[in-house]
């Protein structure tokens, strides 16, 4: 049995969203972080050097954004597993990476076992979608509330970035 952690490779715009899954990733022995890059063309540049063995990748960045970093990484190593992240929970963009070679899609608000398992599943060969698009869910009634409100705070911002779990996390590791 194969004992190496996992070698994972994160892109994301938002430093706070890097550091936070790095640090949530690296708590768990199964997963290794080797490289982290805030933009699509960084991690292009330098995916050949550090060969992960999965990318988590955001959707919505630049100046490369997830779909063209994972069409292109798949042309570069095919054996690269991908997935796409995203604070959208609409399936289309999920369809989209996975048609484009990813193998697996998290939302920013999946909860951190989840995240794990979809690594796992990824890295085995599967194909992993998030819950929360299983469900279908068109849009987050809490977030519906607080844009009705037209009042939106840092601390009601962070569960939908991070999701619930990793947010409890972070906190209890303060």
């Amino acid at each position: 049995m194969n004992t190496a952690p996992i070698r994972i490779i994160l892109v994301d715009d938002h430093k706070i969203v890097r550091e936070s899954w790095k640090m949530l990733l690296e708590n768990n022995p199964q997963f290794q972080v080797i490289a982290v890059y805030e933009n699509g063309q960084a991690a292009i540049e330098e995916v050949q050097k550090h060969v992960p063995d999965v990318m988590l990748v955001d959707v919505n960045m630049s100046p490369l954004n997830g779909f063209d970093v994972t069409q292109r990484t798949k042309e570069i190593n095919s054996s690269i597993k991908i997935i796409g992240i995203s604070i959208s929970n609409q399936a289309v963009f999920a369809r989209r990476m996975l048609a484009l070679g990813a193998t697996g899609y998290l939302t920013k608000t999946s909860p951190l076992e989840e995240i794990y398992h979809c690594i796992l599943e990824v890295h085995n060969g599967e194909r992993y979608i998030c819950e929360e698009i299983r469900k279908n869910r068109k849009t987050c009634p809490q977030m519906k509330k607080l844009i009705r409100n037209n009042f939106i705070t840092i601390d009601a911002c962070v569960p939908f970035i991070f999701g619930y779990d990793l947010f409890r996390h972070l906190l209890k590791t303060r």
